[in-house]
């Protein structure tokens, strides 16, 4: 069958929720490499790199080495493995959103769409994550991560990239779906023309999502079935 639609993922917010194991990881990660967390009480995670949380972070504190890439790696490090700890302490309290599954199933029997991730996570802390939910992370074939690029607007052409083999095909425009819960999420593909699919499960409204791009927004994936005529609209 014809491979028809890239459908990306994002992953904290829109498929899943970690109460709270990736920021108490990447608080712990930054006291230990780098002797602050700077502003983090009062700072927004949503929709952002983890790299990109990091020097944001260090910037604001002031940190002398807020840009210095290989202190970054030594953080990123330290936070999945710290992340692991967390999310095993909290298991169980991890979630599925409710209609995630139900939805993830729908599009894999249709046949006709590749789903992957497009997320701000560390490749490694997606998995880590998604596990932890009770999703096995190969069902997304392809996807693109904050450890590819601090920068969001990047992921979409990473991903269409390796989706490339298994479509045969680069994607845009409608056929390049990017699924999110923060106005990040919804203008991150406008390089391509990619549509985007909003969820407020997260932060952000419906209103909200819808303002800043969104082609749909929906309450939630409660029901699959609206969502899925956004997708192939």
């Amino acid at each position: 069958m014809l491979v028809r639609k890239l459908v990306l993922f994002d992953i904290d917010g829109t498929l899943l929720w970690t109460d709270g194991a990736g920021r108490r990881a990447i608080r712990r990660a930054l006291l230990e490499e780098m002797g602050t967390t700077g502003p983090i009480e009062g700072y927004r995670f949503d929709g952002k790199t983890d790299p990109q949380i990091i020097e944001e972070l260090l910037t604001a504190a002031g940190h002398p080495d807020a840009s210095h890439r290989e202190r970054h790696e030594l953080v990123c490090r330290r936070y999945v493995e710290l992340l692991a700890a967390e999310l095993e302490r909290s298991r169980g309290r991890t979630k599925l959103y409710a209609g995630v599954e139900e939805l993830l199933r729908r599009l894999e029997e249709r046949g006709d769409a590749l789903v992957g991730l497009l997320t701000g996570n560390l490749a490694a802390g997606a998995e880590l994550k998604l596990r932890a939910a009770g999703l096995d992370p190969g069902r997304f074939r392809v996807g693109a991560f904050g450890s590819d690029a601090a920068e969001r607007w990047r992921l979409p052409a990473i991903a269409v990239e390796r989706a490339v083999p298994l479509m045969g095909r680069p994607v845009r425009g409608r056929d390049l779906v990017i699924v999110g819960d923060t106005p990040a999420d919804m203008t991150c593909g406008r390089q391509l023309d990619a549509r985007a699919i909003g969820v407020a499960t997260g932060s952000f409204t419906v209103r909200e999502l819808l303002e800043a791009g969104a082609f749909a927004a929906f309450e939630s994936f409660a029901d699959p079935e609206p969502v899925l005529s956004a997708i192939y609209a």
